[in-house]
């Protein structure tokens, strides 16, 4: 139902985010507990989703395999696993210390909200982005308990970068989407268009990775990192086209976790050789 392992998304920029905070690996014990609070918080948001579009997901023959509306499992099921992991997710802030504790039930928010974005704006696409660009902040909480307001360029980044990939994503569902009055980028400006848009949050994104270099210092090691994820963005982007969306898949679910894996390589391995 989740696809624990999609959490490969987001994870790799939390984990730069707590690396940019110690300055090179955290202690173990942080390190640890921002993996269960990410894979958690991820979770909750995935089987949350699932549980508001579930007469969505039905109506949709794409999407109507999935596990509720194909009966494989409960609702009973899905919201106690939804409860578990929200408490789970919270444990791990309180474990970090008390300003990520204080702020996990607005992060719960953020994350669990997206899902019903889509019924009133044609900006999900970049509330989704937020609701994974927050990782790297919250990564940086978790290990300083403060925020840097430099940290704010990396959650901008994945901001652009998640919502591009989702205005991709959300050009299957074109027709879908107009039929049942669903909001996207693509259902109000048409394919091609929506795939432009894609790619000029991703020219952001690539525009805010550099000034995080600069504001970090970081050296030609993280400058190969963001050469190669521009790389991998073409690459993305050269799949898909608004009259042939049948590599979408591979563009979506593949290229993304090696863009975000490839970025958190590079950024450690500067910040390590350093030292």
């Amino acid at each position: 139902m989740i696809k624990w392992e999609h959490s490969i998304f987001a994870l790799p920029f939390a984990l730069c985010g707590a690396m940019l905070a110690a300055g090179g690996v955290p202690a173990w014990h942080q390190l640890i507990w921002i993996i269960v609070a990410m894979v958690s918080a991820r979770s909750a948001a995935m089987a949350f989703n699932r549980l508001a579009d579930a007469q969505i997901d039905a109506a949709n023959p794409r999407t109507s395999i999935r596990a509720l509306p194909a009966g494989l499992l409960t609702p009973g099921f899905v919201s106690t696993f939804v409860i578990l992991s929200c408490a789970i997710f919270i444990l791990a802030a309180s474990q970090l210390n008390r300003l990520a504790l204080i702020l996990s039930p607005i992060a719960l928010g953020v994350v669990l909200l997206y899902s019903y974005s889509k019924r009133f704006t044609r900006f999900s696409h970049v509330f989704l982005g937020f609701a994974l660009g927050i990782a790297p902040a919250a990564a940086w909480i978790a290990v300083r308990g403060s925020l840097d307001p430099r940290i704010l360029l990396l959650t901008a980044a994945v901001t652009f970068w998640v919502g591009g990939f989702d205005v991709i994503y959300a050009c299957q569902d074109y027709e879908f989407d107009r039929s049942h009055g669903l909001h996207s980028l693509p259902r109000h400006l048409g394919i091609p268009a929506s795939l432009w848009i894609a790619r000029i949050f991703h020219l952001l994104m690539l525009g805010l990775l550099i000034a995080l270099l600069l504001e970090f210092g970081l050296g030609r090691i993280a400058v190969l990192g963001v050469i190669l994820v521009a790389g991998l963005l073409s690459y993305e982007h050269s799949l898909v086209r608004h009259d042939d969306l049948s590599k979408l898949n591979a563009a979506f679910f593949t290229m993304n976790g090696v863009i975000s894996v490839v970025f958190f390589a590079f950024v450690a391995g500067d910040l390590l050789l350093r030292k």
